[in-house]
């Protein structure tokens, strides 16, 4: 399994951003062989890993920490895909957030997470799953999106004061000052979670775009769109998605897997068995496939990989993964890293 991958119309916003900074970002995009044919595909995906790395590479040539602020103040519908269609036809606020949320796996994955929208006390939350501890590598990214959501919502509505609070799990970055001119709200540092608080008068605030044919047209292809997705899923790969985001310093069980599924748990092991497969081998394969993508992708060190696992202790984890890959995690990185940087120079130079 890997980390997971998103449409590369945010490579375009990415790009726009950069130019809003007087910056261009070809000589990046060539580098990561991103494309005008690529970028034009829609159906085409580039690695979450790739993408951070991208970004860091703008942010380093920029020197523009605050390129996913940036990138949020650009986005407008089209970047979000069908889902941004369909919350831009919404009637309202409370259904737009709704829709960014269900349909969000159309242009973007993460195995570990996904991004929600609920009531809390009758405001409404959209909040966004992103891997921590937070680097230069993530930040970027959790930036842009809430900062999207925001400013989406008052392109959608012409509103500038839906929100209560915006919140960053991460502490305040050396850039901090920058939130000022992007959010017109109160911003919390250091909260539990990564999200956009709206008043709970705002839900009802009607779409300046709304329109109730193209809503329910869009709705239906979106919905076909996310019953072709799962439909290409075998049940194996379903229980693995299942499985990403409970391993948080924890091993699932066969009966929490089965409840997130909304199943019962011995439906779950008989389709597993159908497809000659076991809860514990898809677990384990799981863990194996996030494992090898973490050490590889990210600059997580051993002991924060074993803990997102679900590994009681950083040795646990080295004696797995050597068991699995036949290399110590250490080596491996480095490895795949000294691999990476040959690739990027010889691409570069060519």
């Amino acid at each position: 399994m890997k980390l997971g991958d998103v449409s590369v119309a945010f490579v375009e916003l990415m790009r726009l951003a950069m130019s809003r900074l007087g910056h261009d970002a070809t000589p990046m995009l060539q580098q990561f062989q991103l494309d005008d044919l690529k970028l034009a595909s829609p159906d085409a995906r580039i690695s979450i890993p790739r993408f951070m790395r991208l970004g860091h590479a703008c942010i380093e040539v920029s020197d523009k920490p605050w390129l996913g602020l940036e990138m949020g103040r650009q986005t407008k519908a089209p970047h979000l895909g069908l889902a941004g269609l369909l919350a831009m036809s919404a009637p309202n606020v409370r259904i737009s957030c709704q829709a960014l949320a269900t349909y969000e796996l159309l242009s973007s994955f993460n195995a570990r997470g996904r991004s929600q929208f609920k009531l809390e006390q009758g405001c409404g939350v959209a909040s966004f799953y992103s891997v921590s501890p937070y680097n230069a590598y993530n930040l970027f990214v959790v930036d842009s999106v809430l900062c999207g959501w925001y400013h989406f919502l008052q392109w959608v509505t012409g509103r500038t004061d839906l929100v209560k609070r915006i919140e960053f799990e991460f502490s305040a970055p050396s850039y901090v000052d920058e939130y000022q001119g992007y959010f017109q709200c109160p911003v919390h540092f250091e909260a539990t979670r990564n999200a956009v608080v709206l008043h709970e008068w705002a839900l009802e605030i009607p779409s300046l775009h709304a329109c109730a044919s193209t809503y329910e047209a869009l709705r239906r292809s979106a919905e076909r769109e996310l019953e072709h997705v799962r439909l290409g899923l075998s049940y194996r790969e379903t229980v693995a998605r299942a499985i990403g985001p409970l391993l948080d310093g924890n091993t699932p069980t066969l009966e929490q897997v089965a409840h997130r599924l909304n199943t019962a748990p011995w439906t779950l092991r008989r389709r597993l068995s159908a497809e000659g497969h076991s809860f514990q081998e898809v677990l384990n394969t799981t863990r194996r496939d996030l494992a090898v993508s973490y050490v590889r992708d990210t600059t997580l060190t051993l002991g924060e990989i074993a803990f997102l696992l679900g590994f009681g202790s950083a040795t646990a984890f080295q004696r797995a993964f050597k068991r699995w890959t036949g290399e110590a995690p250490g080596r491996f990185r480095e490895e795949k890293r000294r691999s990476y940087i040959s690739t990027a120079s010889s691409t570069s130079s060519s």
